[in-house]
């Protein structure tokens, strides 16, 4: 009786990407070089903001395919590898101003940044040794140039550092959950704010691809 495909005949059964590449990255590796060897693929992905990488489901997939992602993307790609791995993981919303003075934005984007409300950035927390951990992944090496925090060699059980200068932060127990937050908070923005937001995320995402010379 013949199954779903045949023995011979090549084709390999469909497998779901985050666990297929999750395989990749983690293949001959203890416990603790994994969970590092999976930070540190993401971490290196390029931020870009993309507003459809930003789902809780199929954003993980999505950004795997697009090779780089914003914050939301990448945490979620992450705290999916993590669950994979049997490591607990949470959510944790920090709001924020993009007007950090330690970016060294060019005039034009510090102008932009200074019409913005709080946005809301996110990051992991993975519960690890008996404690939860700050896993932030959100800016890839290339960006530290300007100015970003961007966390080097992670040693897979401290904090790394937090990606922006937090006002407060609000923890979700999944990526779901943290989604619908951040759904309800920009739905408030007035039309201004988000005419406002458009325009800075247009002309962020060109400004570091400039800076990595993809452009």
């Amino acid at each position: 009786m013949q199954g779903s495909r045949s023995r011979g005949s090549g084709e390999e059964p469909t497998r779901d990407p985050v666990a297929q590449k999750l395989g990749e990255w983690t293949r001959g590796l203890d416990a603790l070089e994994a969970r590092t060897a999976v930070f540190t693929h993401v971490r290196d992905m390029p931020y870009e903001i993309i507003a459809e990488l930003k789902d809780p489901v199929e954003g993980p997939a999505r950004t795997l395919k697009a090779r780089r992602g914003s914050c939301s993307a990448k945490h979620f790609l992450l705290g999916a590898m993590f669950d994979a791995m049997d490591i607990p993981v949470r959510y944790i919303t920090f709001p924020f101003y993009w007007d950090d003075p330690d970016i060294d934005y060019p005039p034009h984007l510090r102008e932009l940044a200074q019409r913005l409300p709080v946005e809301y950035h996110v990051a992991n927390e993975a519960f690890l040794d008996g404690k939860w951990v700050l896993v932030d992944a959100t800016w890839d090496p290339p960006l530290a140039a300007a100015g970003y925090p961007v966390n080097g060699a992670w040693d897979g059980v401290s904090n790394t550092l937090n990606a922006v200068k937090p006002l407060d932060e609000i923890a979700h127990a999944s990526a779901v959950e943290r989604a619908k937050f951040e759904n309800e908070a920009v739905a408030a923005y007035t039309e201004e704010e988000k005419s406002a937001l458009d325009e800075f995320v247009a002309s962020l995402n060109g400004w570091l691809r400039e800076l990595r010379g993809e452009d």
